[in-house]
């Protein structure tokens, strides 16, 4: 066998292999001597059907696929072997003169090139990494909220300004019918405000959809209908109050500082609004630094500059999918995709420059902070080891979990190494305004 190969340009080459008939000949035989002891031919005695009958009934099958293992096996042996980059797979070239009855045979791959290029980490223009701080107005609001939901709820008569109702909303020709609490101080229109204070259990008041709560997302869960749903709507709905109640606020004492954070973790209120502002930073951090990684993704793609065996890729998309596409279909698919090829290869060019290979240690210690993680969530915010370890492990023989996990810990480390090289200029923004410059 002789492999050999053409180099069309940069990007493209022809890939040969030939095979002659001292490369399959023993294995062929062997498998149709197999063929001939086990076969049931009537007229024959078993394992005595002439070998002349065996081949011609079996031969140009059993050859063809001897040929073809041969040929994917070393073809692979040989870009391992010659560490060629390829994109795609390699795409056999159209033989119009190929003849299987010939003992000797040559193939030809057309080859897609991945480009040899640099990856400029530090742009001239500075990226901008927010840092998303809690100011005062959201730690009292936060503690409001607190205070709220280990508050107590007292029985009223009639509504007041920040009363809680439960109650049924209606609307029949919607087919909406949906208990549900709502809060006087979530509600964005003032009329509707109005219509509901000074009311009492039994009365039944009719009120506009639009703009009914300060948040959008209070009236679908309020009607019982879905987002997309309720976003649109703009009708008239009728609330049957059931129940009135006024929420007393929770007292700001060690009890309530226990039952958040267990018991003498926090002892005063100014302790209590500094672990608010800690933990809501730290949250915060997550929307941060996936801003930083979506910016700094597009910003490596734009200002990264190579070549791309395009039109290989083009021909690679129209021949490998489930259905053959027409060349249209495959230039629009390309289009579509060419985008994610490109940060493909620019982060594994910065992967290999930067040695940074997952090891199977780290990421074991991975999901083992990941099971922490979530397991705090839940209340158990000090297990032990041995408690950890066969989660982990079961954990680990999940090949999609592994692979998911792998994906996080990887583009933590790439975070990691962007925030160290790339020209990063870091804005101090609350949370309120991350939102409208980020989301507009």
């Amino acid at each position: 066998m002789n492999i050999t190969k053409e180099q069309i340009d940069e990007l493209n080459a022809i890939v040969t292999v030939a095979i002659t008939k001292e490369d399959y000949h023993e294995k062929v035989e062997k498998i149709l001597k197999d063929y001939r002891r086990q076969a049931n031919i009537p007229g024959f005695r078993k394992g005595h059907v002439p070998m002349g009958l065996i081949k011609k009934q079996y031969g140009k099958a059993v050859l063809v696929d001897e040929v073809n293992k041969l040929l994917q096996d070393n073809l692979n042996k040989y870009l391992t072997e010659e560490k060629l980059d390829v994109l795609g797979n390699p795409l056999p070239k159209q033989q119009d003169n190929f003849n299987w009855d010939a003992e000797e045979f040559a193939f030809e791959f057309e080859l897609g090139l991945a480009p040899d290029f640099e990856v400029p980490l530090k742009s001239k223009k500075a990226i901008t990494h927010y840092k998303i701080v809690a100011d005062k107005k959201m730690i009292d609001e936060q503690v409001e909220r607190i205070r709220k939901q280990y508050g107590k709820l007292k029985s009223k008569s009639e509504v007041g300004k920040n009363d809680e109702l439960n109650g049924t909303f209606r609307n029949e020709a919607e087919e909406i019918e949906n208990k549900t609490t709502i809060e006087l101080d979530k509600i964005k229109s003032k009329k509707s405000k109005s219509l509901l204070e000074g009311k009492k259990v039994g009365d039944v008041v009719t009120l506009k959809t639009k703009d009914l709560f300060s948040e959008d997302y209070l009236l679908s869960s309020a009607l019982g209908i879905a987002r997309d749903k309720a976003e649109k709507l703009s009708i008239e709905v009728e609330f049957t109050i059931e129940e009135i109640n006024e929420r007393e606020l929770a007292k700001m004492d060690q009890e309530l500082f226990d039952k958040l954070f267990g018991k003498d973790e926090v002892s005063s209120e100014e302790e209590l609004k500094a672990k608010i502002k800690t933990d809501s930073e730290k949250q915060f951090e997550q929307q941060s630094d996936q801003k930083l990684l979506n910016d700094l993704t597009e910003n490596l793609i734009e200002n990264t500059k190579f070549e791309l065996p395009t039109e290989f890729l083009k021909k690679w998309i129209q021949m490998t999918g489930e259905k053959p596409l027409t060349p249209e279909e495959a230039e629009d698919e390309y289009e579509k995709s060419e985008k994610g090829l490109r940060y493909q290869l620019i982060e594994g060019k910065i992967i290999k420059d930067n040695n940074m290979d997952i090891q199977f240690d780290e990421l074991k210690e991975f999901t083992k902070d990941f099971i922490k993680s979530q397991m705090a969530q839940y209340g158990q915010t000090n297990p032990q080891d041995e408690e950890l370890e066969p989660i982990v492990m079961r954990v680990m023989s999940n090949q999609d979990e592994v692979k998911r996990l792998s994906e996080q810990l990887m583009s933590q480390k790439l975070l990691n190494l962007y925030k160290e090289k790339a020209n990063l200029k870091v804005k101090e923004v609350t949370y309120e305004n991350f939102v409208k410059e980020v989301y507009g």
